[in-house]
């Protein structure tokens, strides 16, 4: 009985080193010019690059009643002190609202402000501009199938990091 060649790619052990270093300088790199982006975004509203982050989260996440902190920090992997007190200094400029949950006070919801939301749609040509031309090499199909291992890598890595922190 013979395995199909992507059972048999799995069953191998990850051998050549060379290939696996490569990917991960690639990852590092497009790492960078993501951030790169993301400055550079940021710097037409005068904030910095994760405070801009902070608001593209609360702009995905938000349906109309604001995001709680701890779900923007366990987006942006950072600690939830990290978002709040960048979240107080966003709202400081107009850029974003801070308000007590309805149901639970101790829990603090984001939002957009109109300003905010009106800079972000003014970016949007630019933001599908550059999308279209980044992905123009995948189709739907693959650009899902590949985001899906990339999520798997993700995971592992997370794992790993707990791993060697065990370790320690």
């Amino acid at each position: 009985m013979s395995m199909s060649r992507k059972e048999g790619a799995r069953a191998r052990p990850t051998g050549n080193l060379d290939i696996i270093k490569r990917f991960t300088w690639e990852i590092s790199s497009i790492n960078i010019y993501l951030e790169e982006l993301r400055q550079l975004w940021a710097r037409t509203l005068g904030i910095s690059g994760p405070q801009w982050m902070i608001l593209m989260a609360i702009s995905d996440l938000d349906k109309d009643d604001g995001v709680p902190v701890n779900v923007v920090s366990k987006l942006l992997h950072v600690d939830p002190s990290f978002v709040t007190t960048q979240s107080k200094l966003l709202e400081k400029k107009g850029l974003l609202r801070r308000k007590p949950s309805p149901t639970d006070a101790r829990v603090v919801r984001m939002s957009l402000t109109d300003k905010t939301q009106k800079h972000v749609a003014s970016l949007h040509e630019q933001y599908k501009a550059i999308r279209e031309y980044v992905f123009e090499e995948f189709g739907e199909r693959e650009l899902t199938e590949f985001t899906a291992r990339l999520a798997t890598l993700k995971n592992r890595l997370e794992k790993a990091c707990q791993r060697v922190a065990l370790d320690l």
